[in-house]
């Protein structure tokens, strides 16, 4: 017997929510996601009438529905936003420029503005070359920062006022878990915001719209509205320390589906006590990027690359941040710790 919508009774139900356990229809089950999402732009005020927007967009299923959702809900409630794509190309090939061809259907489907930034262009490097030369074991890490970077900057060549970005529930509520197993107290402390402030010059704040939507949720409104996106993972990525907490996670969501929501609203609520050295936000020296030491992470990484010395900005090394900036050579010892590579 099948089973009715319980929110409008009439309609055959089509899926159950994985978030609530509802069962709805098609046009109930979009009507509540994004209403969700409405309610929590809504509640944060990550926007205000007049902003230009960027949305960050990968081409994944995250941002592809961040897109959708973004500009149905600034027509619908009236929100006065103007909206524009950003992508970033790290040079993967069979991969990045695969997604990049969603990326640019969406902009002719949405008719949003799009600028696309690459690594190669701003840094001299595409992620290909750099795993030739770090292998399979720290790439996410060179990645990771560069794409930071990489996104303020196309931010700021657009001027736009923010960023909105496709983090999801799971996503946050991963971040959570690898910041406890890292003993990592100021990223602790900071990454369940939903929004984050202009930390200085060069850096665009950015936002979460999708902090509460279930990484399974978005692929099923994806699906049912039959978005074009891109769903293959990256073919750097196997080994990123990530994909062990989404393990974990998605082994305790079978048990407990409000696992998601409990360790993000833990992460919230946690507090350092007074006295705990905590790092003071700078700006590099180099580039002007924010940091808390003398060097940012993506000149340290980039210094290391272009010296022949991969693993310099992987681990602690900031006693030879001076050297760097002094341009002074490294000792034999300290350049043959840091060539060694595991692959």
């Amino acid at each position: 017997m099948p089973v009715l919508c319980s929110s409008c009774s009439e309609k055959r139900a089509v899926l159950k929510r994985p978030k609530t356990g509802h069962s709805l229809c098609k046009a109930c089950f979009f009507g509540a996601f994004e209403e969700e999402v409405h309610q929590t732009i809504v509640a944060a005020k990550l926007f205000k009438p007049g902003e230009t927007v960027g949305v960050a967009a990968s081409g994944g299923k995250d941002s592809t529905v961040l897109a959708h959702v973004m500009k149905l809900l600034n027509e619908r409630h009236g929100y006065g936003l103007e909206l524009m794509l950003i992508s970033v190309d790290e040079g993967i090939t069979g991969y990045r420029d695969d997604s990049l061809e969603t990326v640019k259907r969406n902009q002719q489907q949405y008719e949003l503005p799009l600028k696309i930034v690459s690594y190669e262009e701003l840094y001299g490097w595409t992620m290909d070359a750099i795993v030739k030369q770090v292998g399979l074991k720290n790439n996410c890490t060179f990645c990771g920062v560069f794409r930071r970077q990489a996104l303020d900057r196309g931010a700021i060549m657009l001027k736009v006022d923010k960023i909105c970005t496709g983090h999801n529930a799971d996503d946050v509520a991963e971040t959570v878990l690898m910041n406890v197993l890292r003993g990592d107290i100021a990223r602790l402390r900071r990454c369940t915001a939903i929004s984050t402030a202009s930390e200085g010059d060069g850096v665009v704040p950015r936002c979460k719209p999708l902090k509460y939507a279930y990484e399974k949720e978005i692929v099923l409104y994806a699906y049912f509205k039959k978005l074009d996106y891109f769903s293959t993972e990256c073919i750097y990525s196997p080994n990123a320390y990530r994909g062990y907490a989404r393990t974990f996670l998605k082994d305790l969501e079978s048990i407990r589906p409000s696992c998601i929501m409990d360790i993000i609203h833990s992460g919230e609520n946690l507090s350092v006590r007074e006295g705990v050295k905590m790092p003071v936000q700078g700006t590099c020296s180099r580039c002007g990027y924010i940091s808390s030491q003398a060097l940012c992470k993506s000149c340290v990484l980039l210094e290391g690359l272009n010296r022949g010395l991969p693993k310099l900005g992987i681990g602690k090394h900031h006693r030879l941040h001076e050297k760097i900036l002094s341009q002074q050579p490294l000792t034999e010892s300290e350049q043959r710790k840091l060539k060694s590579v595991d692959f």
